[in-house]
C-alpha cells in the first residue's frame, strides 16, 4: 500500500506478538477433539504418546480413563503413569488426578484425559481445565481430550439436537488458547457398530445409548459441529500467523467479509444481503463506516439512520467498526488488508440526471483500485428514495455577523494599505488584502471569506491599481494580476474556513468525548440499577439541557424510575408512546410518525439481551442537532449495557445466594441422613433386642441396651436442639434473659454435664478466685460451653481437656483447650461456619458442623466475642477463647 509517494512500513500486530510471547512462556496445550464418546480420542493420544516415548521424550500419563476398553488399556503398558490421589467423598473413595505430584514431577509432556471433568469437593480447583492451566503456567506441555458437546457455546445447541442436557462444560476460551487441536473422526455408522459390539460402553449401557444419544442424525450433527469448530480454530491460527508476520491482504484459506455502510436507506439492504452471504459462507463479517475528519455531519436524521444500520449489523451477527479518513477508497482498502478480508460488499443506487457528471462513485473507485478481492455490489428491486436533507433555516443574525466581519476585514486592510502606501512605496499591496481575507475566514467562516475576497478585489483595484479611484484597469498585465489575486483570495479563504470548520468539529468531538468519559467514570462506580439510572438522567440533562425520563418495566408495566428535574412527569400520551417504543423497539413520540403529539421523544434502551427500558427527552423542536444526537446515542447505549450489567450482577448475587442455600440444604440433609439414621438405628436395634430377648438376657446386657437407648436419645435430642438453635439465630428470633451470672457455677455445671455424656474422658478446670459476675444468660452460656467441650472431645485426641476462666482487665476470659492435632491457620475462621466439618479425627462421626456456629451466634448475642487459636501448646492443640465485657454493651435484648 502506497501513501504520500512512499511505501508504508509493514509492522507486525503488537497484540499478536504479545500473545505469541505469552504462549512461548507457557506450556503447549494439545486437544484431541471428537464428535462423541468412543471415536478414539484417548486411543489416538496414547498411540502418539508411545511414539514420543520411543523418541526419548519425557512423557507421563497423569490420568487416562479407559472406560473398560481393553485395546485402550493395552496402550498404557510401558508408559510412565502418575499415581492418583485418593479422596474420601461422601463415603466413597475417588481416585483423582494428583496436580501437586504432576507439578513436582515436571515432565516435558503430560496426558490428562477428560478436559470437561468436574473435580470433587475439596480439590484445589472445581474443574479439570483449571488444573491443566496450572500445568501450562508451569511450562509443562499437556495433552487432553474433549467431546464437542462439552463446549460452552455449543451446549444449548447440542441439547436441542440430542435432547440431552450437558452439565459439564468447558469455556470457549480454553479451545481458543489451544496450541494444537486434532480432530479424531469416525463415521456415525461405524461408531454405532462399535457401540453395539461393546467397545464403547457395557452392553446394558450401550443399548440405552443407541436409543437416546447415539442416533445417526445426532452423530451426524455433532460431527458437523466438530468439523466446523476445528476449521474455525485453524482459521484463527492462520490470522494470528498473518498478524505476527505483518502479512497483509487476503488469504484464500477462509472467507472474511467487509461491508461498507453509510447513513442511507440502501445500507440496510446491503447489511441484510451481507448477513445472508456471510451465513451461507459461514464467514465472519465486519460492517465498516468511514467518517470524515474534516467536517461534522450536520444532519441529525442521518446520524440516527447510521446508528440504525450499525445496530442492525450487530443484530445479524456482524462486527461494527468506525474508521476516520477523507479518502473513502483508501481507508476501506487499508482496513480490508489489515483484517485479511477476501470480499467487499457495497451498495450502489442508480444515478439520476446531472449526477452522471459528478465525481466518480465509490463503486467505480473501488473497482478501479481493488486488487485480489471479490467485490459484491448490492442493489434493490426498488431503489430507495434519496434521503432529503432538511432545509436549513436562514439565520439572519449569523448572516449579518458574517457580512460585518467580511466588510470590516476589507475596510481594515484598505486602511492599512493606505497608511503603508503613504510612507513606503511597495510594488504590490495585495498581500495586505489577502491577510484580511484570512482574518475574515478565521472569524467568520466561508461566507465571510468569499465576501471578503470579492470586496478586497474591488477595493484593491479601486485604491491601488492605476488609474486609481476607478474600477478600470490600464495595463493588461494588471487584469491578469487581479484575476490571480481573486483566485488566490478565494482559495486561501476557503482553506482557512475549512480549517476553522475542522477545529470546530474537533472541539465538538472533544466535548462529546469528555462527556462520555465523565459518564463512563460515573458508571464504573455504580453498583446497582438505581445508581445507573440517576447517573444517566443527570448526564443527559446537563448535556442536552432538556428534561429527561428513564422508564423501566416493573411488574409488567413501564414505571418512571428516574427523571431530571425530579418533578418531571409523563402524561397519558407520553406513557402510550413510551410503551410503543418499548414493545416495538423503535422511536416514538415527538419528532416521529408514532404519537407525535407527545411532548417527549422516546427511544428504547437496547442491550445485548434485549430491551431493558425506555428513555424520554422532552423536545421543543422535532429534532436534535447532530452533536446532541451522537451524545444521546452513545450515552443510551452505555446506559443500556450498564443496566444489563447491574441486573446480571444482581442475578449473580441472587444465584450465589441460592447456590449457598442449596449447599446448606444439601449439607443439612446429608447431616440429617447420618445423624438421624445412626441413633435411630441404635435405638431400634436395642428395642428389638429387648422385646425379643428381654427375659432371656442377662441384667447387665439389658442395662447396656437401656443405656444405649438413653445415650442415643440424648444425642438425637442434642441434634434437634442444635437445628432449632441455628434456625433461631438465622431468623433473628433468638431471645435470652439478661441477668448477672456466676461464671464459675456455669463452668462447673457444663463440665459435669460433659462428664456424664463422655464418661472416661478427662476434663480439668481452672477457675480464678476473683471471677466477677457478668451480664449474660446462664442457659445459653452453659450450652456454648457444652458445645465447645463436645467439639474438643471429638477432635482433641485422648489427652485431658482444660477449661479455664479468669479476669482480664474489664473483661472475663473463658477458654477451652485440647491437645489434638490442631487447626491449619487458614481454617481458624472457617470452623465457625455452618456445616463446616474437618473430618473424623477420632473415628467418631463428625456431627452436623453446627456446634461452633451456634456457639458464635450465642456469644455474640450476649455481647461477647469468640475466636480460635492453633497451635495452643507445643505446636499442637486448639484453644477456643470467649471474652465477655464486664460493663453492659448497651444492646437491647435480642
Amino acid at each position: 500500500m502506497a501513501g504520500n509517494g512512499q511505501e508504508q512500513i509493514k509492522r507486525p500486530d503488537p497484540d499478536a506478538l504479545l500473545a505469541l510471547a505469552e504462549k512461548d512462556r507457557r506450556g503447549k496445550l494439545t486437544i484431541f477433539l471428537g464428535a462423541a464418546p468412543g471415536v478414539g480420542k484417548t486411543y489416538a493420544m496414547l498411540q502418539r504418546a508411545r511414539r514420543l516415548r520411543d523418541a526419548g521424550t519425557d512423557i507421563i500419563v497423569g490420568l487416562v480413563e479407559t472406560h473398560g476398553r481393553s485395546e485402550t488399556a493395552s496402550l498404557l503398558e510401558g508408559l510412565d503413569i502418575l499415581p492418583r490421589r485418593e479422596i474420601d467423598y461422601r463415603g466413597r473413595i475417588l481416585h483423582e488426578f494428583d496436580l501437586d505430584a504432576a507439578l513436582a514431577r515436571r515432565p516435558a509432556v503430560i496426558i490428562v484425559d477428560e478436559l470437561a471433568h468436574s473435580n470433587p469437593e475439596g480439590s484445589l480447583h472445581p474443574k479439570r481445565y483449571q488444573d491443566i492451566d496450572d500445568l501450562l503456567d508451569a511450562g509443562i506441555n499437556v495433552w487432553t481430550a474433549l467431546n464437542i458437546q462439552h463446549v460452552e457455546s455449543l451446549s444449548d445447541l447440542v441439547t436441542q439436537i440430542t435432547g440431552v442436557t450437558i452439565r459439564e462444560r468447558v469455556p470457549d476460551s480454553v479451545l481458543s488458547h489451544a496450541d494444537e487441536m486434532l480432530l479424531v473422526d469416525l463415521p456415525p455408522a461405524e461408531l454405532i457398530e462399535r457401540l453395539k459390539e461393546g467397545k464403547v460402553y457395557l452392553p446394558e449401557s450401550a443399548n440405552r445409548a443407541v436409543d437416546r444419544f447415539f442416533r445417526i442424525g445426532n452423530l451426524t450433527a455433532l460431527r458437523e459441529l466438530a468439523l466446523r469448530r476445528t476449521a474455525d480454530r485453524v482459521d484463527d491460527q492462520i490470522v494470528d500467523y498473518l498478524k505476527q508476520n505483518a502479512i497483509e491482504g487476503p488469504w484464500a484459506s477462509g472467507e472474511r467479509l467487509i461491508v461498507c455502510v453509510g447513513a442511507d436507506p440502501l445500507s440496510e439492504i446491503v447489511v441484510r444481503a451481507a448477513g445472508r452471504l456471510a451465513s451461507g459462507l459461514n464467514a465472519p463479517w465486519v460492517a465498516v463506516h468511514v467518517e470524515r475528519t474534516d467536517r461534522e455531519r450536520d444532519d441529525a436524521a442521518a446520524v440516527r439512520q447510521l446508528e440504525k444500520v450499525l445496530r442492525l449489523a450487530e443484530e445479524l451477527g456482524g462486527e461494527v467498526k468506525r474508521i476516520a479518513g477523507n479518502d473513502y477508497v483508501e481507508e476501506i482498502l487499508k482496513f480490508a488488508a489489515s483484517e485479511h478480508a477476501t470480499q467487499i460488499v457495497i451498495g450502489s443506487g442508480p444515478k439520476r440526471g446531472w449526477a452522471f457528471w459528478r465525481r466518480q462513485s465509490l463503486q467505480d473507485a473501488l473497482t478501479a483500485r481493488v486488487s485480489g478481492l471479490a467485490l459484491h455490489v448490492v442493489t434493490s428491486d426498488k431503489a430507495p428514495e434519496p434521503r432529503k436533507k432538511p432545509r436549513k433555516q436562514l439565520d439572519l443574525a449569523s448572516l449579518r455577523m458574517n457580512v460585518v466581519i467580511g466588510v470590516g476585514a476589507v475596510v481594515a486592510a484598505s486602511l492599512v494599505g493606505e497608511i503603508i502606501d503613504r510612507f513606503i512605496h511597495l510594488p504590490n499591496l495585495s498581500i495586505i488584502f489577502l491577510m484580511g481575507v484570512l482574518v475574515a475566514a478565521i472569524y467568520g467562516g466561508l461566507t465571510s471569506a468569499l465576501l471578503a475576497s470579492a470586496l478586497s478585489t474591488l477595493a484593491y483595484n479601486f485604491l491601488f491599481i492605476e488609474p486609481r479611484y476607478t474600477l478600470t484597469v490600464a495595463e493588461p498585465y494588471e487584469v491578469f494580476a487581479l484575476i490571480a489575486y481573486l483566485g488566490a483570495a478565494v482559495l486561501t479563504g476557503s482553506l482557512a474556513a475549512r480549517s476553522r470548520e475542522q477545529a470546530k468539529a474537533a472541539r465538538s468531538r472533544a466535548i462529546a468525548m469528555q462527556a462520555l468519559y465523565d459518564f463512563s467514570r460515573k458508571l464504573s462506580g455504580t453498583a446497582n440499577v438505581e445508581e445507573v439510572l440517576w447517573a444517566a438522567v443527570t448526564q443527559l440533562q446537563s448535556g442536552l439541557k432538556k428534561n429527561v425520563l428513564l422508564l423501566l418495566p416493573v411488574e409488567g408495566d413501564l414505571k418512571t424510575l428516574a427523571a431530571w428535574p425530579p418533578d418531571t412527569e409523563p402524561g397519558v400520551a407520553d406513557l402510550t408512546a413510551a410503551r410503543w417504543a418499548h414493545e416495538k423497539r423503535e422511536h416514538a413520540g415527538r419528532g416521529t410518525g408514532t404519537l407525535p403529539n407527545s411532548h417527549f421523544h422516546f427511544r428504547p434502551l437496547m442491550s445485548p439481551h434485549g430491551v431493558v427500558g425506555v428513555c424520554g427527552i422532552e423536545l421543543v423542536e422535532d429534532t436534535l442537532n447532530p452533536t446532541d444526537e451522537r451524545m444521546l446515542t452513545a450515552i443510551l447505549d452505555q446506559t443500556a449495557v450498564a443496566i444489563d450489567r447491574a441486573r446480571l450482577s444482581q442475578e449473580s448475587v441472587d444465584q450465589a445466594a441460592r447456590l449457598e442455600g442449596e449447599r446448606y440444604r444439601d449439607a443439612l440433609l446429608s447431616s440429617i441422613s447420618h445423624d438421624l439414621r445412626t441413633p435411630l438405628a441404635t435405638i431400634t436395634g436395642a428395642v428389638s433386642s429387648l422385646r425379643e430377648f428381654g427375659e432371656k438376657m442377662q441384667p447387665e446386657s439389658r442395662d447396656d441396651l437401656l443405656q444405649s437407648i438413653e445415650q442415643e436419645s440424648d444425642r438425637l435430642s442434642r441434634f434437634v436442639a442444635n437445628l432449632l438453635d441455628m434456625s433461631r439465630i438465622e431468623s433473628g428470633a433468638l431471645k435470652f434473659t439478661r441477668d448477672w451470672v456466676d461464671v464459675a457455677d456455669v463452668v462447673r455445671t457444663a463440665v459435669e454435664r460433659a462428664r456424664k455424656y463422655f464418661p472416661g474422658r478427662g476434663i480439668e478446670t481452672g477457675l480464678a478466685s476473683d471471677l466477677p459476675l457478668i451480664e449474660a444468660d446462664s442457659v445459653l452460656l452453659g450450652q456454648v460451653l457444652f458445645n465447645l467441650l463436645d467439639n474438643a472431645v471429638k477432635y482433641g485426641g485422648t489427652e485431658p481437656i482444660n477449661v479455664y476462666a479468669r479476669r482480664d482487665g474489664e473483661a472475663v476470659i473463658i477458654s477451652v483447650t485440647d491437645l489434638g492435632k490442631g487447626i491449619p491457620p487458614e481454617e481458624l475462621e472457617r470452623v465457625f461456619e455452618k456445616f463446616y466439618r474437618r473430618g473424623k479425627s477420632d473415628g467418631r462421626a463428625p456431627g452436623t458442623g453446627l456446634g461452633l456456629s451456634i456457639a458464635r451466634g450465642f456469644v455474640e448475642a450476649m455481647g461477647g466475642t469468640i475466636r480460635a487459636e492453633s497451635p495452643a501448646l507445643k505446636k499442637r492443640g486448639t484453644r477456643i477463647t470467649m471474652k465477655f465485657p464486664l460493663k453492659p454493651t448497651g444492646k437491647d435484648d435480642a
